[in-house]
C-alpha cells in the first residue's frame, strides 16, 4: 500500500513551525538541510536565503511531516489558503486533546474539540503559521 506524507512550503519560517510541531509531537527530525548545503558551481544560493530550509522531516508515527521555506524568487506561499488540511487520526480522547490544545495555541479555532454530529471527537483549525489541521478520535476504531 502506498504510504502518503504532508509536505508544506514555507516562507522562511518552515525551521520556527518545525520546532513548534516537534514540541507538540515529540520526536526529532530525521532530516535538515540548507540550501547552503546544496551549493556548488551549478546552484549558488541568494546570500539572505543560505540558512532557509531546503527539507525539514519530522517522523510522526508511521509517517513523516515535511517541509521548505520557498526562495523568494518564486514568490510567496499564500498563507491562508484553504483547499487542503492536515488531518491527524488520534489514538485516544487524550491524545487528540494534546494535539488539539499544542497545535492550536495562536491559531484560529474554526470548529473547537468536542463530540461532533458524525459521533467522533473532531476539532479544525489554522495554526499560528496558517497551515490548517483537522484533529479526529473515533472510538469505533479501537480495537
Amino acid at each position: 500500500m502506498a504510504t502518503i506524507n504532508v509536505h508544506i512550503n514555507f516562507n522562511g519560517n518552515a525551521e520556527e513551525a518545525f520546532n513548534f510541531y516537534k514540541s507538540v509531537f515529540g520526536g526529532e527530525f530525521s532530516k535538515i538541510s540548507r540550501f547552503k548545503d546544496l551549493a556548488s558551481a551549478d546552484f549558488t544560493p541568494a546570500p539572505e536565503e543560505g540558512n532557509k530550509i531546503m527539507v525539514i522531516e519530522l517522523p510522526i508515527g508511521n509517517n513523516i511531516l515535511s517541509a521548505n521555506d520557498v526562495p523568494q524568487h518564486l514568490g510567496r506561499t499564500n498563507e491562508h489558503e484553504n483547499r487542503s488540511k492536515i488531518a491527524v487520526a488520534a489514538e485516544s480522547r487524550e491524545e487528540a486533546e494534546t494535539l488539539f490544545n499544542g497545535l492550536s495555541v495562536g491559531g484560529e479555532v474554526e470548529m473547537p474539540l468536542g463530540d461532533s454530529p458524525w459521533g467522533t471527537y473532531f476539532a479544525m483549525f489554522r495554526d499560528r503559521y496558517g497551515i490548517e489541521w483537522m484533529i479526529e478520535f473515533d472510538s469505533k476504531n479501537i480495537d
